[in-house]
């Protein structure tokens, strides 16, 4: 495992520091600052660009070749961090509790830790990881006029007064793709100048709103149509299996949804969260995976097979097989005959 130490918020210098160790390219254009590296520890794109008020975006597309433990020690601060992993997984864990958890992908994450203590954050290799910080200084953030922190949930306020028994703080909170779908849009941005500053400054702001608002429907168990909460995630899981176990009944979202104990509209949100793939996208490349290992390891017949795997209509089976693997069924089993 590869390890980088971090002593600075600031999202130059943090930049700078990763630099070190990942000697890839760092420059500088409309107050972003951007590293780009290709080499021997993986490829990616990090960038940051600091705002008025104490807050600072820093985010990572990166996929590297090792596991990467970065180590942030940071003594004279402890920002609140809004995190939320559009791609792969990261691990955490602080000097504090000790204990490490998942951050997953599209779960609302919100943490502080004490100052002095030691933040860290594994990136897991070969794995691609889109992941979005935004650092926010509670004392410089107060600062700001209409700030309106007095409305924000008591845990979270305390963590902006710098109440010493209020950290470490950590909102492990539910999948939400309109989240998702909001920091897809900073990533993506193109524009430039005073146009993109303006731009990301004003998507930070939504990103950071939207976080609060799910924070503060998780307080409450307010539900959200547009959002999963770890319940929810387990029930779709527990649901996978049973589609495996039943693969040749028939499968509607409907009939899943009513299985499953959730509204189809979640049991699409769920899929789409966790296999990137509708329900019926989800069912039918199931079928194709399992129906090439009966060609495979079977003497059944391509009809028995299809019936096995709970489709009418064999030309209907073999059109998409052949649009998944390039080749017939029948020519698929004609090919591992002469294999073995």
């Amino acid at each position: 495992m590869q390890k980088i130490d971090i002593r600075s918020v600031d999202g130059a210098e943090i930049l700078e520091q990763l630099n070190v160790f990942l000697k890839g390219n760092l420059r500088q254009q409309w107050g972003e600052h951007v590293l780009e590296f290709d080499n021997e520890f993986g490829k990616g794109l990090i960038r940051s660009i600091a705002f008025d008020w104490g807050v600072t975006l820093v985010d990572y597309d990166v996929h590297f070749v090792s596991d990467m433990k970065i180590i942030f020690n940071i003594k004279d601060a402890n920002p609140v961090e809004f995190v939320f992993v559009s791609e792969g997984k990261l691990e955490y864990s602080n000097s504090v509790e000790k204990e490490s958890f998942s951050i997953e992908r599209y779960q609302n994450i919100i943490i502080s830790t004490q100052k002095l203590s030691k933040e860290t954050y594994i990136f897991p290799k070969t794995v691609s990881v889109k992941v979005n910080f935004i650092y926010v200084l509670p004392v410089e953030y107060a600062k700001k006029k209409n700030s309106n922190l007095s409305f924000l949930s008591k845990g979270l306020r305390s963590v902006f007064d710098g109440e010493k028994d209020s950290v470490p703080f950590k909102h492990l909170g539910n999948y939400n793709l309109k989240i998702a779908d909001q920091v897809r849009q900073l990533q993506e941005s193109q524009e430039s100048g005073i146009i993109r500053t303006l731009s990301i400054e004003g998507q930070l702001n939504l990103i950071m709103a939207m976080q609060l608002l799910e924070h503060y429907n998780h307080e409450n168990n307010v539900g959200l149509p547009d959002s999963l909460s770890k319940e929810d995630i387990k029930k779709i899981h527990r649901l996978s299996e049973y589609i495996i176990d039943n693969i040749a009944e028939p499968l509607s979202v409907n009939f899943l949804a009513t299985k499953a104990g959730i509204s189809s509209k979640k049991l699409q949100l769920g899929f789409n969260v966790l296999y990137s793939k509708s329900v019926n996208e989800y069912v039918r490349q199931l079928k194709l995976e399992i129906s090439r290992d009966y060609i495979k390891n079977t003497d059944d017949s391509i009809s028995e097979i299809v019936y096995k795997i709970g489709l009418k209509s064999r030309s209907y089976f073999s059109k998409i097989f052949f649009e998944r693997y390039g080749i017939l069924p029948t020519e698929y089993r004609k090919k591992n005959k002469v294999k073995n």
